[in-house]
């Protein structure tokens, strides 16, 4: 597979007609649940009613195994050749936080259970450091790693894109698929109900299936112009950073050039 290098910047040609441009891009990633575990299951019922009120996309999967080279690659276009949950990683590739930043845009990433803004440990508590993908970037401020306590109460103050990961308790790795439902709902309900009034989106996507499958994960788009249905469009987690980079006119990102972007978008 050929690697594009690719400059900084913005680049209006790039962006697909009919991507629309959110104000708010909020990403949630679940943990280790193939397709048929959480769409349709009676064990996330927060979850499905997001897939009714969106787009779920049901040929969607992720890219390799284990968990932390997913992370990498929605983030970066790329797993940067890390193979395992190996801790820590210092890495110096482009990637979506700083895609936006040089474009005037803005990225935060919010973990739960970080302990502090800027924290770079492998664990701490719940959290841990291999579902954290922007942490090992030498490339972004420590001022975008910060807990979940710090995400926005009013959500026109959120960044232009958010990545939000709940720790091991609550993204469905060590608690149950509904007490990850719960989370979520209790969690990102309000913001899920105000992006669909707010020209914003919410995405909920997995890292990986239960290494039982063909690594199909679930993925739910939810916003204001985003089509109600199932798609069927064949794509993964290069696909997903794709369409979000093409939103802002960004130019991709190594193998999300060979990607197609999601298409689940209404006319209105």
């Amino acid at each position: 597979m050929t690697t594009l290098l690719m400059t900084a910047g913005c680049d209006d040609s790039s962006a697909q007609e009919g991507i629309p441009r959110p104000d708010h891009i909020v990403v949630v990633i679940e943990e280790n649940q193939r397709y048929d575990a959480i769409i349709g299951s009676a064990e996330a019922p927060y979850i499905n009613e997001l897939a009714r009120q969106g787009a779920s996309l049901t040929e969607f999967f992720a890219i390799t195994h284990p968990s932390q080279p997913n992370y990498l690659a929605l983030f970066s276009g790329s797993t940067q050749a890390v193979s395992d949950n190996s801790c820590p990683h210092t890495l110096t590739a482009r990637n979506l936080g700083t895609q936006l930043r040089q474009a005037g845009l803005s990225f935060v990433g919010y973990a739960e259970s970080l302990p502090h803004v800027g924290f770079t440990g492998c664990t701490s508590g719940a959290y841990v450091r291999r579902h954290n993908p922007w942490v090992n970037f030498t490339n972004l401020p420590a001022s975008v790693n910060r807990p979940w306590a710090d995400f926005p109460r009013d959500f026109a103050d959120l960044p232009t894109v958010s990545f939000v990961i709940p720790d091991l308790k609550h993204d469905m790795h060590d608690g149950s698929v509904r007490q990850g439902d719960t989370w979520l709902r209790d969690n990102l309900g309000d913001y899920a109900d105000w992006a669909v009034k707010n020209n914003s989106l919410l995405i909920v996507t997995w890292d990986e299936d239960d290494s039982e499958g063909p690594n199909q994960i679930p993925t739910i788009l939810v916003g204001e112009h985003v089509q109600q249905g199932s798609s069927t469009q064949p794509n993964n987690l290069y696909g997903l950073l794709r369409t979000m980079l093409d939103a802002y006119g960004l130019k991709p990102l190594e193998h999300s050039a060979e990607a197609d972007p999601v298409d689940v978008w209404s006319n209105g």
